[in-house]
């Protein structure tokens, strides 16, 4: 399993050499934003997709 470090680094060397920081720390606020997620549903804090239509029907 990589580290938080090792999965940026990874991301960055990912990156065109024209990138700009506003680009590193997009990849950087995505790769965060998607470790969250997937600790929410280890934890069993997610909802299906059939409770996710029932929900969206009521708006």
């Amino acid at each position: 399993m990589e580290t938080l470090k090792q999965e940026a680094i990874k991301a960055i060397t990912k990156l065109p050499e024209t990138a700009n920081i506003d680009d590193i720390m997009y990849e950087l606020y995505v790769i965060a934003k998607v470790k969250k997620g997937r600790e929410a549903v280890d934890r069993g804090e997610s909802v299906s997709v059939e409770e996710l239509k029932r929900e969206m029907q009521s708006w």
